[in-house]
């Protein structure tokens, strides 16, 4: 079969491999899509960082070269021996987080805490293939409602809800979402599904700020070029000059840390979604304003939740997609697409046969 493949930094191939096997408690699915996630662009500009070099992950057993890509589906070709959850045939979501069942944090059901986390296509081989082989605890069947493409935009939609439920913003509470990429976007749309006031969404690039005003966003604000005070300000003047109930930090830099924290009102809370090595801040401030900061990570039983918030015609995450690319163009139309061109969000590749192009 063809496949994605990581080799190292700036070296990613389509090569033919083997078909893997299915182990007893697996299952082979054939892909239909997989997004290209930021966590993919940091391995191809300057990895590795999630991927095992040398030492294999404790649950995949893998290490690099691997087939990259966690954020996909497909349908049902092959089942373990000893998987009776799904047949042959079905369509089904792949919530991609390896879990060993067994240390304290997956017998308390915080699976995506799990000692030896991990996600299929970065600590093991993942969807940027014909075929991928997963454990079928990572499989959602989908009902009729749901079509593929929806779910192939299911896992950021899943990291965006288990923030949301992290958070503490209330019904008729305010928001600010920083950094518009495909989280801070899905963001917008599910605090404005559940009941949010104020969404009040920043960024620099004006496609994504426009996508955000479509999404739902109360107040779109382009901080480029916008002091922190500047940026405060425009804030503090939507929200009765207190700030806002609740921030999302979605972009993964200082600016937007800063930024989000600045944005909160006395009391409120932060919660820290996109990825940076550290992050300085005032601490007295955040003291005497008795603030709150919750971090992220991945997701825990937030899945069906989606399914059936996509089957009510609740929630439609395909919005974000903005292209979709054959396997064998991924890097050239898809990689180095989203890393010149902003307004790029999220750009699927498709393994199967054909090429739809939404812009």
């Amino acid at each position: 079969m063809q496949a994605l493949r990581w080799h190292g930094a700036q070296d990613l191939r389509v090569e033919q491999i083997p078909v893997p096997p299915t182990g007893p408690q697996d299952v082979r699915i054939a892909v239909q899509y997989c997004g290209i996630c930021g966590s993919d662009l940091h391995e191809f500009e300057s990895g590795p960082h999630a991927i095992p070099v040398g030492t294999p992950h404790a649950v995949s057993g893998r290490t690099a070269p691997l087939t990259l890509g966690h954020e996909f589906c497909g349908t049902v070709v092959e089942v373990g021996s000893e998987v009776s959850s799904l047949t042959v045939g079905d369509r089904v979501a792949v919530e991609p987080e390896y879990r060993c069942s067994q240390c304290a944090y997956c017998r308390h059901g915080a699976y995506n805490l799990c000692a030896d986390m991990g996600f299929a296509g970065l600590m093991g081989d993942g969807g940027m293939a014909e075929f991928a082989v997963v454990p079928s605890y990572m499989l959602h069947r989908l009902p009729d409602g749901v079509s593929l493409e929806q779910a192939a935009v299911m896992e950021p939609a899943a990291v965006a809800l288990h923030a949301l439920r992290r958070s503490q913003l209330p019904a008729g509470g305010s928001c600010a979402i920083f950094g518009l990429g495909p989280i801070g976007l899905l963001l917008v749309k599910l605090a404005k599904l559940q009941g949010a006031g104020t969404i009040i969404a920043v960024d620099v690039s004006p496609e994504r700020l426009q996508m955000a005003r479509q999404a739902g966003a109360s107040l779109v604000i382009d901080g480029k070029g916008l002091t922190a005070r500047e940026l405060r300000h425009t804030i503090a003047s939507a929200t009765d000059g207190l700030g806002v109930d609740t921030s999302f930090e979605a972009a993964g830099l200082q600016a937007t840390f800063e930024g989000a924290i600045r944005a909160l009102r006395k009391g409120g809370n932060m919660v820290m979604v996109g990825l940076m090595s550290e992050a300085r801040f005032d601490a007295f401030d955040a003291v005497n304003r008795e603030l709150s900061l919750v971090a992220s990570v991945g997701y825990r039983d937030v899945y069906q939740a989606l399914i059936g918030l996509i089957e009510a015609g609740d929630f439609d995450p395909t919005s974000i997609i903005t292209k979709t690319v054959p396997l064998e163009r991924a890097v050239s139309e898809g990689f180095s697409a989203l890393v010149q061109d902003r307004s790029q969000i999220k750009i699927l590749v498709s393994p199967a046969i054909g090429c739809n192009d939404k812009r």
